[in-house]
């Protein structure tokens, strides 16, 4: 999932980077519709609970219906099947979208509550920033503690998590979000996929991994086309990993989208010769356009044409044969 990331994202990455984007091997595409239960403009919240959950919700709320209902994600399903799980991002692992596929909370912002979900074992790993929400809680727990007596690899950098050998690896790479990669995270999110594969691949059951490139957004929201770029461009760095285990795999189904899109960017002249592009942003918000779905590997095709975004959830359990 590119946070953000609509279709003039990916067209301003692959004119600015120097070679084809892992994104363009893709053999399938298509749209997702964004709105949310009670607003045409979605938030993350409710856009990740939409695909995470199949279910429409109020902006900023996760994993829950509008009337506060529980909702199973995808996540706690396939992982009640015998399926292994991970959750990736580059944010905070208990921001909105990575917390749509693990927790239930009226209120995206309760970090610290939303943090307590991980304790409940259905992501087998889970890589991102937030440790403060895990240490240096009101509360006074250490929720690292927990995990790591839950059977967790508690792991604080990239290095540590590369070395792991555990089934079971927790990854609180920043206090709160990780830096952007401008700031240095270059390649970052391309090791954690690597490692989040690595181990889920292990059950010869198989695996559902959720990866989000968080930052795309922020760029957007910034009104800022370089640092869109740069995030594009390293999430297709994880793109590639993916499509290259599915290639060998053969039995992968690799689907990238987004939540919405922010700032109603426009494209107004660029040269793919030079690398460059230029910009302007309708808003500093995010907008009611659709986005892409982009798809490879078995069941690709179901991903074509135009569907509402809690058409991911019934899609993915169809393809893996599960009942709810």
């Amino acid at each position: 999932i590119g946070d953000g990331m609509g279709v003039a994202n990916l067209t301003a990455g692959m004119t600015v980077n120097n070679t084809p984007l892992n994104l363009q091997r893709f053999h399938y595409s298509g749209f997702s519709i964004t709105q949310s239960a009670d607003n045409y403009i979605t938030d993350s919240a409710a856009g990740g609970t939409a695909i995470a959950c199949g279910v429409k919700t109020n902006n900023g709320m996760i994993g829950v219906k509008p009337d506060n209902t529980v909702v199973e994600s995808i996540t706690e399903i396939v992982h009640r099947k015998g399926l292994s799980t991970g959750v990736v991002s580059t944010s905070s692992i208990t921001h909105a979208t990575p917390a749509s596929f693990v927790a239930h909370n009226s209120s995206r912002g309760s970090y610290e509550d939303i943090a307590l979900h991980f304790l409940n074992g259905s992501a087998d790993v889970f890589l991102g920033g937030g440790e403060d929400h895990f240490r240096k809680r009101a509360d006074g727990r250490d929720l690292a503690a927990e995990l790591e007596a839950n059977g967790y690899d508690v792991v604080y950098t990239i290095d540590e998590m590369k070395a792991s050998q555990s089934g079971k690896l927790a990854g609180l790479l920043a206090k709160v979000h990780m830096p952007q990669v401008s700031e240095g995270r270059t390649g970052s999110l391309e090791e954690m996929t690597k490692k989040a594969i690595e181990i889920l691949s292990r059950d010869k059951d198989g695996f559902f991994l959720m990866i989000e490139a968080s930052m795309i957004d922020w760029g957007a929201h910034a009104n800022d086309i370089d640092y869109i770029t740069s995030e594009v461009i390293d999430m297709d760095k994880a793109i590639g990993v993916a499509l290259d285990f599915a290639a060998k795999n053969r039995q992968t189904l690799v689907v990238t989208t987004a939540d919405h899109e922010t700032g109603g960017l426009v494209l107004t002249d660029g040269s793919e010769k030079e690398n460059k592009v230029s910009a302007v942003f309708g808003t500093t918000d995010h907008s009611g356009t659709m986005v892409p779905i982009l798809s490879y590997g078995p069941g690709a095709p179901v991903f074509s044409g135009i569907h509402d975004n809690t058409f991911f959830f019934d899609a993915f359990l169809n393809l893996l044969r599960i009942r709810k």
